[in-house]
């Protein structure tokens, strides 16, 4: 079925009840939310989107927006989030490669336009196959990829995940993240939708509003910087967390030390999972059962892991109903990341025990994950050694308190590092630019004359960590 009658199945029969609680004290009920979606999915119908079109949401975090998403989703059409802090030329690139239909950029306007359309009564009718969302993540190459994620994808991952961390109505879920990201979008708010659950929203992670959300809540999913922010707040106490049953991590590797300091703190173990926007979630420590510190837990319900090259360390690939179908109008690419038999080849290296739990042991794609968001080193590259006095750069990830990991250019060269750096943050998203840039006569290199980057992680480790 349409991915929105499923969710929508899991409303509460009592649709007065709340399905956000806002930080002013207002909220807004399921039966309003469910009127609002139909009302905007009858403004997309008469703005000429049809099935299959693509629809463009670049926005902060709203309930505007979630509307937005699931009327979407209503009418048939394919969702394409994008991070409001993209720059003009980053927008540009995804407007001229998906060609939506509609690029909306004030989600508010857009549902009080909404308001003089004959609502969508019926959901048009969406087999497992149809897209549902249109998610661009970052290549090696500096050119971004649209992971095609079908209704039956997002449907099968939520499900799943609905079952495997326990959800019900008595559940409240405090919800401090972005929605252009695969975390925000789909699984917190599936979760909560399938159980016809309220949540705290908040605009985004603040650490007196989430203190105060903690006391009203059950489960909180956050990025690892968020717990790390928790645990430098004295007021982050134990009583404070005594009302959850759940902390979930994922989006970037969370510290064992981050781990072991937050169960000091309050007593609770947190649940770290593992995902990517290609399959959302691929494995979850268990919610009964060991949930061990380095380990991303086991694989879901339905989907197949397993070391490519049989080897006992190696790649990760994935088969299953969540896994995506392929890259938008990238018929090589798609190719060149799957295997004969079907199995995605994530790019992230790690190894399965014989029970079937996994570790991650790092990242063949040279990926960057600072503060949950994935950052690709060429992509900075290219923006870098354009720049006046650059004669070529290489970009790494390094030890990060607050972010996880921090990128890091290393530069041949000459410049002023804020001049750099401010710069890149004219071409690129905040938190792809490079919060440092260190000056090198020359890169270390291999006996083919590439860059050897693992040198230069283990050269400026400690850059952060004074």
């Amino acid at each position: 079925m349409n991915l929105y009658d499923l969710l929508a199945g899991g409303f509460p029969a009592d649709r007065s009840k709340p399905a956000f609680l806002l930080s002013d004290g207002s909220a807004v009920s399921y039966g309003e939310l469910e009127a609002g979606v139909a009302q905007v999915a009858g403004h997309l119908v008469a703005r000429g989107v049809e099935p299959d079109d693509r629809v463009a949401l670049q926005a902060e975090k709203s309930i505007a927006g979630v509307m937005i998403y699931l009327a979407v989703l209503k009418a048939g059409a394919v969702f394409l989030p994008l991070n409001a802090a993209y720059t003009p030329a980053e927008v540009a690139y995804f407007v001229k490669d998906a060609e939506p239909r509609l690029f909306v950029t004030d989600p508010e306007e857009f549902v009080a336009e909404a308001g003089g359309a004959e609502p969508l009564a019926t959901t048009v009718p969406r087999s497992d196959d149809h897209l549902a969302a249109l998610v661009y993540t970052s290549g090696t190459t500096g050119r971004s990829k649209g992971a095609m994620l079908s209704h039956g994808n997002v449907a099968a991952n939520a499900l799943a995940l609905h079952e495997i961390w326990g959800f019900s109505a008595e559940d409240v879920l405090l919800h401090a993240l972005p929605i252009f990201h695969v975390h925000g979008l789909f699984v917190a708010l599936h979760c909560a939708f399938l159980s016809g659950a309220p949540m705290i929203w908040l605009p985004k992670f603040d650490d007196a509003r989430v203190l105060d959300g903690l006391a009203r809540s059950t489960v909180m999913m956050g990025v690892p910087t968020f717990y790390a922010r928790l645990l430098a707040n004295p007021e982050f106490t134990r009583e404070r967390a005594g009302h959850m049953r759940l902390f979930i991590s994922g989006s970037a590797p969370l510290l064992e030390s981050t781990f072991a300091e937050f169960e000091a703190r309050t007593g609770q173990r947190i649940l770290e999972r593992y995902g990517m926007s290609e399959a959302v979630i691929i494995t979850s420590n268990p919610l009964d059962g060991e949930r061990i510190p380095g380990s991303v837990g086991y694989p879901l319900p339905g989907v197949e892991l397993r070391i490519g090259g049989g080897v006992q360390t190696g790649v990760i690939e994935i088969r299953g109903p969540s896994v995506f179908g392929g890259y938008w109008r990238m018929p090589e690419k798609t190719a060149e990341e799957f295997t004969a038999d079907g199995f995605f080849i994530t790019g992230d290296v790690g190894r399965q025990d014989p029970d079937g739990r996994v570790w991650i042991s790092g990242r063949a794609k040279d990926l960057i994950i600072s503060g949950g968001f994935n950052v690709y080193p060429k992509e900075i590259e290219l923006v870098l050694d354009e720049l006046a006095g650059v004669t070529e750069s290489a970009v790494v990830g390094v030890p990060h308190p607050d972010f996880g990991e921090g990128v890091v250019a290393v530069v041949i060269g000459a410049g002023e590092e804020t001049a750099l750096i401010a710069a890149c943050r004219q071409q690129l998203a905040p938190y792809k630019a490079p919060k440092r840039i260190v000056f090198v006569d020359e890169l270390p290199r291999n006996a083919m004359g590439k860059v050897q980057k693992n040198l230069l992680r283990e050269r400026f480790g400690s850059l952060f960590m004074a």
